[in-house]
């Protein structure tokens, strides 16, 4: 285990916000009260770099470098079975947006040293987040970097930096005065991009501006991990009080029965990616979240860590 480095590390102090949203998709309400512990977070996504001197150390094979579980996926086709992971295709025009697979697809050799199949490589790529990370992925860094997945809450109040109960990371506009602030898909999704911020996949950490405790890319570029289950906000209990430092919902709860014979526990991610578009996945907001099955990995999540005291 690696000593943490608080210098690459933003101070986030305690204190308490409105957590979540009523004015957006039903899974961030009801917007109720939070309080966390003062705690460090990450500066920006871990890249590609970091993640390689994790592997280098440790020898960790990812997920998506391993072979699936046939008992887990017995309806599985046997090409589904091979190392791979979850890429976008861009389709060739306008599809119906209530079925994902118009643009997903486990690729074999997908991987985070080949985040688009057999044949790329990280050339040019390593000051980008690591993407095609499970969450035994991410956690096992978090471990060897003597860090830890942040909470959703925690990941939230320090995405909003500072601003009560913003629509985004560095205000209410999504553009102030024409300036990207965000990397997130313009155009009509999935199939016309603009390219209007420079970036059809991931850019590099740090390319847009930081909010308001110095934390860069928050919210488009990935998603990223949290360490809660998934849990409805409005299951929670008591939410006319404050929840102080909540550590989100049970693992069986978060098991989406009808999605699967053998359901798989999912996690919380945060922030939205590259693939939120206004007219599809309006997800570029501290409030937004999703539940991701945790041995799944994809093209466009990743994750940070975070330091609580006492220092581990």
């Amino acid at each position: 285990m690696t000593k943490p480095n608080l210098a690459d590390m933003a101070a986030i102090p305690a204190g308490s916000f409105l957590m979540g949203s009523d004015r957006h998709y039903a899974e961030e309400a009801p917007a109720h009260r939070v309080a966390v512990d003062a705690f460090h977070i990450d500066r920006h996504a871990v890249t590609n770099a970091e993640f390689r001197r994790f592997v280098e150390a440790t020898g960790h094979v990812t997920s998506a470098e391993l072979p699936a579980d046939p008992a887990q996926f017995p309806d599985a086709k046997p090409e589904m079975l091979v190392p791979s992971s979850v890429v976008f295709r861009r389709t060739e025009g306008p599809v119906d947006l209530r079925n994902p697979y118009n643009w997903w697809t486990f690729l074999p050799g997908a991987d985070w040293w080949h985040p688009r199949g057999r044949g790329s490589s990280l050339q040019g790529l390593w000051q980008h987040p690591v993407v095609h990370v499970s969450y035994a992925d991410a956690k096992a860094y978090a471990a060897w970097a003597g860090k830890a997945l942040p909470t959703e809450a925690e990941w939230e109040y320090a995405a909003r930096g500072g601003l009560e109960g913003a629509e985004f990371a560095w205000g209410e506009e999504l553009f102030p005065e024409g300036r990207k602030m965000v990397n997130n898909w313009q155009g009509e999704f999935p199939w016309q991009n603009l390219l209007e911020d420079g970036y059809e996949w991931t850019a590099p950490v740090g390319s847009f501006p930081a909010n308001g405790y110095g934390l860069y890319e928050m919210t488009g570029n990935v998603w990223e991990w949290t360490c809660d289950w998934y849990q409805e906000h409005s299951k929670i209990e008591h939410t006319c009080c404050t929840l102080v430092n909540p550590r989100g919902g049970e693992r069986d709860a978060s098991i989406d029965v009808a999605r699967s014979h053998l359901p798989i526990p999912r996690k919380v991610m945060k922030g939205g990616s590259y693939l939120c578009a206004p007219n599809y996945c309006r997800r570029y907001r501290p409030a937004a979240r999703m539940a991701q099955e945790v041995d799944t990995s994809t093209c466009h999540l990743g994750f940070r860590c975070v330091v609580r005291a006492p220092l581990a």
